[in-house]
């Protein structure tokens, strides 16, 4: 009983051992307050500048072959919410992403960009319908346990998330709000 008891408190104290705790900043989002004018989505009625925000992410777990990045609306009126960006295969030697980097092509070498609900592959900012009230945004870091996803430019959102999803080590999110 005494060997039982000192192996389940090794145990226990071995699990506990701190471990970095992803974090996910921006200078340009400020998490829970409206979206800047500058990331919401120019086209369908909206007028911004289309420019995808700037990302910083830290605390990565050991294990971590790449990165993604996710931007998701789910509240807009589809019954499956919206797909803003969807960013992977980002290095593991990553921890930032400019302003821009997802409209004026400033990714990491390999980086790839999926189609979003827009039906293009790149960034597509924020642009609820007009009158139906605020709209969360919510910007999502993944560590990964592969090197690359086994996708392309053409792949849809939800089969990004599929893969990003079965191969998540850790994430960490900001989100933030837009409405017209």
């Amino acid at each position: 009983m005494r060997i039982m008891t000192t192996l389940l408190a090794l145990s226990f104290i071995g699990s506990t051992a701190a471990q970095a705790e992803m974090k996910l900043t921006s200078k340009d989002l400020t998490p829970g307050k409206p979206m800047a004018d500058a990331q919401v989505f120019k086209g369908f009625g909206c007028d911004g500048g289309n420019v995808s925000p700037n990302l910083s992410w830290s605390g990565a777990p050991a294990g971590t072959k790449s990165f993604a990045i996710m931007a998701y609306d789910p509240d807009a009126p589809t019954g499956s919410g919206w797909w803003h960006w969807t960013v992977f295969n980002l290095p593991s030697t990553a921890s930032e992403l400019p302003t821009g980097a997802g409209s004026d092509g400033k990714l990491p070498e390999g980086a790839v960009q999926g189609r979003t609900d827009f039906g293009m592959s790149g960034y597509g900012g924020a642009c609820p319908p007009v009158g139906h009230g605020p709209h969360r945004y919510q910007f999502t870091v993944y560590a990964l346990s592969l090197d690359k996803l086994p996708l392309d430019e053409k792949a849809p959102a939800a089969m990004v998330g599929f893969f990003v999803r079965a191969n998540t080590l850790d994430q960490a999110s900001i989100e933030v709000t837009y409405q017209r």
